[in-house]
């Protein structure tokens, strides 16, 4: 597995992962208004350029997809295909990112991936919220 910085030119296959990981592990757990809302987000050319987009790959297969906000420390996708979940792909992505992370990285975890991000040692900043539909847990890591 190979882990690489994402440019404009892998940006279609990247996000047709995460749209398709989304609508199979995360839309069943929100109304149509916070399933829209996380479509326009990653519609929106303005949102994906003030992104770091990381991805994982098995030769020339795209496995998953990660990005943090360019000048902070927030994890703001995260998405595994679902033939490789469980194979510690998140794992990696996560690795990566921590190290590049000048102290600490926070993230808003939806519900099905609270107890992920909680072994990869995120803590619970707060209780889950909900916000334009979308559903999430605030969490942070911090480098020991």
């Amino acid at each position: 597995m190979k882990i690489r910085t994402l440019h404009e030119s892998d940006w279609e296959p990247a996000l047709a992962l995460v749209w398709e990981t989304f609508l199979l592990f995360e839309a069943p757990d929100y109304s149509p208004e916070g399933v829209e809302t996380f479509q326009n987000f990653i519609g929106n050319r303005q949102n994906l350029c003030a992104l770091n987009l990381y991805g994982i790959f098995d030769g020339d297969r795209l496995c998953g997809v990660a990005a943090t906000r360019k000048g902070s420390s927030h994890l703001s996708l995260l998405f595994v295909r679902k033939e490789f979940q469980g194979q510690g792909i998140g794992r990696m992505l996560i690795d990566r990112i921590q190290k590049d992370a000048p102290g600490s990285l926070t993230v808003h975890s939806s519900p099905y991936a609270v107890e992920f991000y909680r072994r990869m040692g995120f803590q619970d900043t707060d209780v889950e919220q909900l916000e334009d539909g979308i559903r999430f847990t605030p969490m942070k890591w911090t480098k020991k």
